[in-house]
């Protein structure tokens, strides 16, 4: 038998139809029901649903593919797992001579327990609609699944053609997944289905992002976190913290807008770690960085013998006054100022960290004890 339920038959479940109906996905719509639809999957993976598939095979013939799914009864039936292990044919009814009409394809569980038809079996059944000039499909029965719309021309026959079944309109699909409850859903025909309870969640291929059920709505869950959303892609944000690129500038969610984005000043400061040179000595050493951007203040003592320029301001040889630590020395050679409230003079910081006075006030005398004060500003 190609179509099989597990657990239907009063004369007992054998052990095949046990197996491939192990289905073990529910999920719920209430504290006893479940929701009916098709398990999810294809063979490479490629789409979401594959399973009762339906394609037209002959003229006034369809060809439904083989799949499970779940069909709940009432409340108190409890849910019939479904197997279609083998593809079946349908054969369509003539069209009527003067109007279409809207058959429906369906996956139906018979259960005289529930509806008294004498008989415990299920079936892919047409329902056969009634011919109009804006035909409608006919309701679906209980205890079914509906899967398909086929609408079948007036006049259509094998005779003269048949059903269309390559033209537009002429195939509706109608079928819906289930999962295992916790299960992330994802969406096929049922974006709209109340969630059933809050944290659910559900992926939405239309949408192209996740939506978590908060009891009353299924709210778009942050589709990148942490990502940068592209221009156009959000208008609202789904969290604070949230950035977005907007024609070129970069937004982030506050929570009630989007505000453009300035990042936070990054500042790194020190104090150790500038080795005195002989003669001298580091009282006071600052650094602090941002942006690439390095402003150093030192203070040392003179703790040799005077020191005096010459008329003309030299200090010859260049006088070594300390080294900076690693991290703190300029990319290339450059000169700032130093100054002791009695003269003042050139000083040249050095890419290899080391720092050197090399001009003072005309005859000028820096005498032990004295502090010379040094400001430096250089892009690393």
């Amino acid at each position: 038998m190609p179509v099989r339920s597990g657990w239907l038959s009063p004369t007992g479940q054998t052990r095949q139809n046990t197996r491939i109906t192990n289905i073990g996905a529910t999920t719920p719509v209430n504290p006893l029901g479940v929701r009916s639809g098709i398990l999810p999957g294809t063979y490479d993976g490629k789409f979401r649903v594959g399973g009762l598939w339906l394609s037209g095979s002959g003229p006034m013939t369809a060809t439904v593919y083989h799949g499970r799914a779940v069909v709940q009864g009432g409340n108190n039936d409890g849910a019939y797992p479904v197997a279609v292990d083998q593809d079946l044919t349908l054969t369509f009814g003539d069209g009527d001579p003067l109007n279409p009409r809207l058959d429906l394809v369906v996956l139906r569980v018979y259960d005289n327990d529930a509806d008294a038809l004498s008989k415990y079996e299920a079936a892919v059944e047409i329902v056969r609609g009634e011919a109009k000039a804006t035909p409608v499909a006919p309701p679906a029965p209980e205890r079914s699944l509906t899967l398909f719309t086929v609408r079948v021309p007036a006049g259509a026959s094998a005779g003269n053609g048949g059903i269309p079944w390559t033209t537009t309109g002429t195939l509706t699909d109608l079928r819906t997944t289930t999962v295992s409850a916790g299960g992330i859903l994802p969406v096929y025909n049922n974006a709209g289905v109340p969630g059933s309870y809050p944290g659910q969640y559900q992926d939405n291929d239309n949408s192209h992002f996740l939506q978590r059920w908060d009891g009353t709505d299924w709210i778009p869950y942050p589709k990148e976190i942490g990502g940068i959303a592209p221009s156009a892609a959000v208008s609202t944000g789904s969290y604070t913290g949230q950035f977005r690129e907007a024609n070129g500038v970069l937004q982030r969610w506050t929570g009630s807008a989007w505000a453009n984005y300035q990042p936070p000043v990054e500042v790194t400061t020190t104090n150790t770690g500038t080795t005195a040179a002989p003669n001298w000595n580091v009282t006071n050493f600052q650094g602090r960085k941002t942006r690439g951007v390095c402003t150093l203040t030192l203070t040392v003592t003179r703790t040799g013998a005077d020191l005096t320029a010459t008329a003309a301001g030299n200090i010859s040889p260049d006088e070594l006054l300390c080294t900076l630590p690693t991290g703190w020395r300029p990319v290339y050679d450059f000169d700032s100022l130093g100054q002791d409230a009695y003269g003042c003079g050139a000083v040249t910081f050095q890419s290899n960290g080391s720092v050197h006075l090399r001009t003072w006030s005309g005859t000028g005398v820096l005498t032990a004890g004295r502090l010379v004060r040094i400001t430096a500003t250089f892009v690393q």
